[in-house]
Formats: C-alpha cells, structure tokens, sequence
C-alpha cells in the first residue's frame, strides 16, 4: 500500500515540474523577441517617452513618502560643514518652499567656532511665523565639524543618511517624480559622476566629465530629458565649487543659464558673490 504522505509528494513535484516547463517555455519565447542593443544605445527616446509631471504640480502625499507620525511636522534635519556647504542641498530647500509649507531653522553646533553670516542666513527670513502644526515639514541645518553631510528625518533613532548625493536624491524624491527604470539609473550615475568626479576628481576627470556633460546637453536640454532633475542640481553646484564653470564648453555654458533662470538657483548664487 502506496503511503498517502509520499503520494501527495509525488503530486507536488509534478505540479512544480509543470509549472518550471510552462516558464521555461515563456522565457524562451520571450527570448526570440528581444534583441540586445549594442552597448552605445542611445536612450534618449526612451527618457523623451518618460512621463512625469513638471514640479511645478501640487505637493505629493508627505504622510506616504516618510510615513504618517500621528500628524506630526515631518521634520528633515541635515548635518553640514560650513568649510564646504552643501549647496545643493540649498537648492532643493528653495524648491520644496515653493511646494510646501516649510519651517526652515538654522543653526550652529558647539564643534563649529565661527559661521560666516551669509551661511547663517542661507533659507533667509522666516516671514510669517505660524504655529508648529501649520507648517508641512521641517528643514533643520545645522553647520557642525562632520567629514560630510548627514540627514535624518522625523524617527530620531533612525541610522543617517550620509552625502550630498543620497541626501539630494532624497530630497528631491519628496516632489514625487516618477521615472523609469532608464532614466532613474541616467539621473542617479550624474549624481555620482558629479560628486566623486567633478567635485572630488582629479583634473583630468573634471574635463572628461565636462565633454561628457557638452554631449548629453547637445541633445537635450537638461542632463537627463527635457526636465530639471536632481542630476542638474548636484552638477551645477560642483561646477559652483571646483571652479570650473568658466572654463566650460558652450553647450554647457547654455545649460547653466538655464539653471541659474531659475529661482531656487538663486540662493546659492547669492552666497557665491
């Protein structure tokens, strides 16, 4: 007599081995479909059928993207040195003012001995003082004697986040941009590519990524697609402080009006003069 445990088994099995050959038949199939591209794709069609709404649209749901803490202010709070701000993180700040309501604080830890003034005012004036709970988020800076910036937001316990770069791709997460998988991995290697390249490389990486830079921008008008990204951001800003912005190409040049058009550019480029 058959023992019912190893029969349901056997059942099992097959069940699995069918299911394995129905998939396998399926990739098979599917693999006949694609052709994989030469590795100099040019994606720009692909990030020009991207759809994603301009930042100037409504604010996204705050509650959803840093979680719902029973109605309390969301409260963003950056750690930076005042030997080399973040000024991208400036930017952002003057792009979420213009979406939310935002509480701005500056302020200055005891390892730090002296803040310049403009670096004290850097989110200018608070003009209308408003209850805590009116407001939608926090955006707390504190100059202090870290080797780089470090955020933290609304769960104190959390572990930091740490650099300019995720703090801005954080940071710009929070207007609900919406990307493809292509434009997504595009925007995030700028980022890096300005970080550890333009801002932290040698001059030789500066210049390659300058032509590189000069021929993205002859396609499109911004690094990535026909709209401000992230990517833009952290760019100019490295350009800002390595110095390099005189010496760019023209396509790039045009690129940094552009930027500098708009107003959250503007801040930034009051604590440069």
């Amino acid at each position: 007599e058959v023992d019912p445990s190893l029969q349901a088994l056997e059942s099992r099995q097959e069940e699995i081995l069918k299911r394995l050959y129905e998939l396998k038949s399926a990739v098979d199939g599917l693999s006949k479909m694609i052709q994989t591209p030469d590795a100099d794709f040019d994606v720009t069609n692909i990030i020009q059928t991207d759809e994603c709404s301009p930042l100037a649209a409504n604010g996204a749901d705050l509650d959803l993207m840093l979680g719902k803490d029973y109605g309390a202010l969301k409260d963003i709070v950056i750690n930076a040195n005042p030997s080399l701000p973040p000024l991208s993180l400036l930017v952002l700040h003057s792009l979420l003012c213009e979406r939310y309501k935002v509480l701005s604080a500056v302020h200055t830890h005891s390892s730090v001995k002296s803040v310049p003034e403009n670096l004290l005012k850097c989110f200018g004036e608070q003009t209308k003082k408003q209850p805590r709970h009116e407001y939608q988020l926090g955006f707390t800076l504190i100059w202090k004697d870290v080797p780089k910036p470090q955020m933290k937001f609304s769960i104190q316990t959390m572990c930091p986040i740490e650099g300019e770069g995720s703090i801005a791709r954080f940071l710009f997460s929070l207007f609900g941009q919406k990307y493809n998988a292509v434009t997504s991995t595009l925007i995030d290697s700028w980022v890096d590519t300005a970080i550890f390249q333009l801002k932290e490389g040698s001059s030789k990486e500066k210049g390659a990524v300058l032509r590189s830079m000069n021929a993205a921008l002859g396609k499109t008008s911004w690094l990535v697609g026909n709209e401000l990204t992230v990517a833009d951001i952290v760019a100019w800003c490295a350009l800002q402080q390595t110095g390099s912005a005189n010496a760019a190409p023209a396509n790039v040049q045009k690129w940094m009006k552009a930027c500098e058009n708009l107003a959250p550019f503007s801040s930034v480029m009051k604590l440069l003069k």
